[in-house]
């Protein structure tokens, strides 16, 4: 029996307890809980304080501002941690996680599932085999939040409000993510980060990067307003374009033809994937890509300028 403990349960959360439940393995769940009044969800266990009990792992999934505090005070129990991205929300006091990490011998991962898209895994594959000549790149990620939580006031969720780590740059951080995963770390990068659309929250909902590479360059531009979600990678090879579309899950050239598509796909999958990975790291106990070290030279692209 896997026992995990989890720190947030909204609707991220929820997520990774039914990935899961869909995996062979037994588990049983318990949730860190503020309140003795907090509701009870499914069969997960509230807990109330940790004391010395043992857990296989935790998953941290609250808001993003509270993920310091919380690697902190697992890492230091020697709780091996999977970290929903971005890992935290700040560049402050990093070497601090990284020493007590080291120190304590913790596996960490952070929680980025779209390297387990296929589409991604495809294009990982054949950019890793291959020399392929690439000219440019460009990255678009475009949804609407308001449809995000319909039940809730978009402009009252942690997503409008940058002091709980709030802003489209930190929500759609898989972008810069999988970008670095497949193409290296770029030679240098900028960006321009906007609050200025008739969205008007507080939040950032526009960023655009400029990462530049020693043969090409990649723009990635993310926002919080495009009422038809939209995501998209378009390669410029030397002799052809690839339009990579991470929603309908395809990879076809300028003319239509077809280089790879999945036709029945969830991104839930990749939940589940995620935590099966990871779970068979912990097994052999060997460190899984994308420990938080490994995390921060992406974080440091997204939270560039920002004091």
């Amino acid at each position: 029996m896997i026992r995990i403990l989890i720190i947030g349960l909204g609707s991220i959360a929820k997520k990774h307890i039914t990935a899961l439940r869909s995996l062979s393995e037994e588990f049983e769940i318990f949730a860190l809980r503020s309140s003795l009044d907090a509701s009870k969800y499914e069969d997960v266990i509230n807990v109330f304080h940790l004391d010395d009990t043992v857990f296989d792992f935790a998953i941290i999934s609250n808001p993003t501002h509270l993920h310091f505090k919380y690697i902190k005070l697992l890492a230091s129990k020697s709780i091996p941690l999977f970290i929903e991205k971005p890992a935290v929300h700040s560049l402050d006091n990093l070497d601090e996680i990284l020493n007590l990490v080291a120190k304590k011998k913790v596996l960490t991962y952070v929680a980025c599932n779209l390297r387990f898209h296929p589409c991604l895994k495809f294009l990982k594959e054949k950019i890793d085999n291959n020399n392929l000549l690439i000219n440019e790149i460009n990255v678009y990620c475009g949804s609407h939040l308001p449809d995000w939580r319909p039940a809730l006031d978009f402009k009252n969720i942690y997503s409008a409000n940058p002091k709980m780590g709030g802003g489209v740059h930190l929500d759609l951080f898989h972008e810069i993510d999988y970008v670095i995963w497949l193409f290296g770390q770029p030679k240098l990068y900028n960006s321009v980060k906007r609050s200025v659309s008739t969205l008007s929250i507080d939040s950032i909902d526009y960023a655009n990067y400029v990462l530049e590479y020693k043969n090409f360059t990649t723009s990635i531009i993310l926002n919080y307003y495009r009422k038809k979600a939209k995501r998209e990678i378009e390669i410029v090879f030397d002799h052809v374009t690839w339009k990579v579309d991470l929603i309908n899950n395809s990879i076809k050239t300028d003319e239509g033809d077809v280089i790879f598509e999945v036709k029945k796909f969830d991104i839930s999958q990749t939940y589940k994937s995620q935590l099966s990975y990871y779970i068979d790291c912990l097994k052999v106990k060997i460190q899984p890509m994308n420990s938080f070290e490994d995390s921060i030279p992406a974080l440091k692209i997204c939270l560039e300028n920002e004091k």
